[in-house]
């Protein structure tokens, strides 16, 4: 147990990055819209990303090089390479940039709930400043250990919040194992799979392992950081659409609203359970959205391998103010989330074969390359993210 407990961390980290305040809205509206019918996409979702991260985790200890290092060095073609670490560098470090602002907007209005709305105007710079100190310090271990408390916290909050509703556990295993798509529930689905199934956090798993083992031998216990930590993120994501699925309450539009529907099963306590559950969302976004652009920009133009980096740190600071300052003005940047979501759509996938083609190297893995049935897993999984790249392209172009 010791063993276990000391070898977890990155896995929590990836958790902590695809359960952002844009998920939670995602899953709350699914929830209300669609009661449990969706479940069995976020089961979906759950095990597309275990198999994805784990082949991530997998390239990151053995070569331990980050994944864009790795791609950049598989590819003979000087102008192919230049292609790639374009379109990775532009739908990372600017995607990040254009989402930071929604972690840091959800860290506060969870913060709002908690404490009141009197000083709410500072709230985004004092949920920078707490992402700012934690990245700043350069410390991997202080940075993970604060992050898996915080997904814990997450965890607790929602999870408790799912289990006082209530829910009808037959209705929760049906929608959990038989597939439907109710009418106009096709964006939701593809929303719930693309906010879990996260391009940057292959690039970001890659990196993390790396800087917490180092031995071939790791690699169980990455492998069950990386189970343990998906299942659990999962779980949460789960427990929101149960809890607003239960909840008989109209106008629910964000997770908050899911307070009035709780109120009469403990009162006034319903806003701090799901404050601080957003909060927690927001606040652990907001830290591995900038950590993975700069943690992926290191890879590409291979910067010195510290934390510390005077370059390292530039990059999540930018990406950082960035988000403070658009959250601040309540500035909304249409255009550049729509170029995030085009240039994930198109990442996802690329990145998947990228990915699928480096972990069947013998010269890259050795013997720790693809089986069968992990190609056989890992091509089903790619062919559901160029459906999914397709469509999300298609609309956000609509």
């Amino acid at each position: 147990m010791f063993k276990w407990t000391k070898n977890i961390g990155p896995g929590a980290l990836v958790a902590a990055a695809f359960i952002g305040p844009g998920t939670v809205t995602l899953c709350t509206i699914s929830g209300v819209q669609f009661g449990f019918t969706l479940l069995w996409a976020m089961v979906l979702s759950i095990l597309a990303t275990i198999i994805l991260q784990e082949m991530a985790a997998r390239v990151g200890i053995i070569t331990q090089k980050g994944l864009a290092a790795v791609i950049k060095e598989q590819i003979s073609s000087p102008l192919m390479r230049k292609l790639a670490l374009l379109l990775i560098l532009g739908a990372v470090v600017i995607g990040n940039a254009a989402y930071e602002a929604g972690n840091i907007s959800g860290a506060s209005l969870g913060m709002a709930a908690i404490v009141g709305k009197s000083l709410a105007i500072y709230y985004p710079i004092i949920i920078g400043g707490i992402a700012f100190i934690l990245l700043g310090l350069g410390n991997y271990k202080i940075l993970e250990r604060s992050l898996v408390g915080l997904v814990l916290l997450m965890s607790f909050s929602f999870i408790i919040t799912a289990i006082i509703t209530k829910p009808d556990i037959v209705e929760i295993i049906k929608g959990m194992f038989v597939p439907s798509i109710p009418e106009n529930s096709a964006l939701i689905i593809i929303g719930i799979i693309g906010t879990t199934v996260v391009p940057y956090n292959l690039f970001l798993h890659a990196s993390l392992v790396k800087e917490k083992w180092n031995k071939e031998s790791d690699l169980s216990y990455a492998r069950k950081d990386v189970i343990i930590s998906i299942i659990l993120g999962g779980i949460v994501s789960m427990s929101i659409i149960i809890s607003a699925a239960t909840i008989k309450e109209t106008g629910i539009q964000s997770v908050l609203d899911l307070a009035k529907g709780l109120e009469p099963l403990y009162g006034s306590a319903a806003k701090y359970f799901l404050g601080i559950g957003l909060f927690a969302a927001g606040i652990t976004s907001s830290i591995t959205a900038p950590l993975a652009a700069a943690y992926v920009a290191r890879s590409c133009f291979e910067w010195e391998n510290s934390l510390k980096d005077i370059k390292f740190k530039l990059v999540w600071t930018t990406i950082l103010v960035l988000g403070i300052l658009f959250s601040s003005l309540n500035f909304k940047p249409i255009q550049i989330i729509t170029f995030a979501q085009i240039a994930n759509g198109l990442l996802l996938p690329i990145v998947a074969l990228f990915l699928l083609w480096i972990v069947n190297k013998t010269s890259v893995l050795g013997k720790y390359k693809n089986t069968i049935l992990q190609n056989i897993f890992s091509i089903f999984i790619i062919l559901i993210t160029i459906i999914l790249g397709a469509k999300g392209i298609l609309s956000a172009l609509s």
